[in-house]
């Protein structure tokens, strides 16, 4: 099994999938293809690994069968390995997690647009929208719900580390990196996530890395 993904320091996706992958507990091979690189137009042109994607990461490859987007590599890996090891088990919880990960997966444009995922970086003062301000307040609402719910099992969204913290760990990365305030059962869940030995090993090989993409770079500030 091989999981192709993109810039450790960007690509929220890519983390998405990676994190899935060590959930699953199956052994793989990982493939960094630099994004937006001098060869990534010919690259995504190209015949090889990221056809099937059309040049999207992350993309999954287990013998002959190719699963692309986040979303649906962390499922195929639950039906491999079992949902439980993903999905709460209550029925309650389960629903609200499917449906926490679902708005994830379609929604929260603005934030995503104006403040992308960059590990390496800090920044200070950042001028955001009302509509990104909304994303914000949206998520913070819906992890409060969870928490408060379903999250008395340990230190994540539903107590044990799952498919909601895995697509949620990208806007925990972005939270810091433009520095929100937010509240304090957010920043004891943020810990939990940032600390969490998996986000450690990918952060690690993130300031490791030499590429920047310059359009991540810059964000407006007040």
């Amino acid at each position: 099994m091989k999981l192709i993904i993109g810039n450790k320091n960007y690509s929220s996706w890519s983390l998405r999938g990676w994190l899935a992958c060590k959930q699953a507990g199956l052994s793989f091979e990982e493939i960094l293809v630099p994004l937006f690189g001098e060869d990534w137009e010919a690259i995504k042109r190209g015949e090889g690994d990221l056809t099937p994607s059309s040049g999207k990461v992350p993309i999954l490859w287990d013998d002959e069968a190719v699963v692309w987007d986040s979303l649906a590599i962390l499922e195929y890996l639950a039906d491999k390995v079992g949902r439980d090891r993903f999905w709460p088990k209550d029925d309650s919880a389960r629903a609200m997690a499917r449906a926490m990960v679902a708005e994830m997966h379609s929604s929260y444009l603005s934030l995503r647009r104006e403040c992308p995922m960059n590990i390496r970086t800090r920044h200070q003062n950042v001028k955001i929208s009302e509509t990104t301000r909304q994303d914000v307040v949206r998520i913070l609402g819906l992890w409060a719900e969870a928490r408060a719910r379903f999250g008395s099992g340990g230190p994540f969204l539903f107590g044990t580390f799952g498919a909601a913290d895995i697509f949620y760990a990208p806007v925990v990365s972005r939270f810091i990196t433009y520095g929100f305030g937010v509240p304090g059962f957010a920043e004891s869940y943020m810990q939990a996530v940032w600390t969490h030995d998996w986000l450690q090993q990918w952060i690690a090989a993130a300031e490791d890395e030499q590429w920047v993409i310059a359009q991540y770079e810059n964000v407006p500030t007040l």
